[in-house]
């Protein structure tokens, strides 16, 4: 019996060997590419907290510029690469956001310091100063000594349902393998590409 195509499973495996090689900040590391209704795209690092058969998800501020694209436009693109490995992963399909509880649970498991920053930021709204940030944060801060921190109603978790998968290895020569993997109705196909 031929064993069925899985790019979850060997992501998984690959990010095992990432996490063990360059810890947990680098491994988790994802560029995300958004684009708006006039298709202009944008692209920026998020981390990856939760891999399953149902895709990648990330966390972030829920009125930030990427989730107001995200909501414009659920098509995203993620590409994933661990130089300890030479080995890349791009990640194509649709988001869609977490549940309350997900993103309730994920957030309870933040530093409490990262929680706080959660509050205090408008993120990709203009901020006059640094300073002004801070001022913010004693004041978040403050609001919060000795009580636990729920999480802020604009905060919250997207995940990425992958219809298309692709995993490149290095080679010499620049012969490299690339694999491609679609979703289909039964599961996954995989194809091999040039490099």
């Amino acid at each position: 019996m031929t064993k069925k195509p899985d790019p979850i499973a060997e992501y998984q495996d690959l990010f095992a060997r990432a996490l063990r090689q360059e810890g947990e900040k680098c491994a988790t590391a994802a560029t995300l590419a958004t684009a708006d209704l006039d298709a202009r795209p944008a692209a920026r690092v998020v981390l990856i907290k939760h891999v399953d058969e149902r895709g990648f998800v990330f966390y972030t501020n829920l009125e930030s510029r990427k989730s107001r694209e995200l909501r414009l436009n659920p098509r995203v693109a993620l590409c994933i690469y661990w130089s300890s490995l030479d080995k890349q992963v791009r990640v194509e399909g649709t988001v869609e956001p977490v549940s309350d509880r997900q993103a309730d649970t994920y957030f309870d498991s933040r530093p409490r310091g990262s929680q706080l920053g959660a509050w205090t930021s408008k993120q990709s709204a203009p901020l006059a100063s640094r300073k002004e940030l801070m001022t913010r944060y004693l004041k978040i801060q403050a609001r919060f000594a000795g009580k636990g921190i729920p999480r802020p109603s604009f905060w919250g978790g997207f995940r990425v349902a992958p219809d298309r998968m692709e995993i490149w290895h290095n080679q010499t020569h620049r012969l490299h393998d690339r694999f491609l993997y679609l979703r289909t109705e039964e599961g996954w196909s995989v194809q091999r590409l040039y490099p």
